[in-house]
């Protein structure tokens, strides 16, 4: 279930302030920082991002 536009509006990484994007993956839902050199990835669950930085999945 994707989030609402003016929702990821305003929503930025907890770790850098970067915009977010949404990811969309077979099963799960992310949101993926966009600032050069973070690249966290944080989980979307029932619809709520989680946006805490030790909840997030580091880039490969």
């Amino acid at each position: 279930m994707p989030l609402e536009a003016g929702l990821l509006e305003i929503l930025a990484c907890p770790a850098c302030h970067a915009p977010l994007r949404e990811e969309q993956s077979t099963e799960t839902l992310e949101l993926v920082c966009t600032g050069e050199g973070c690249g966290l990835a944080y989980p979307v669950r029932d619809g709520i991002p989680v946006l805490l930085v030790d909840e997030a999945r580091r880039p490969a």
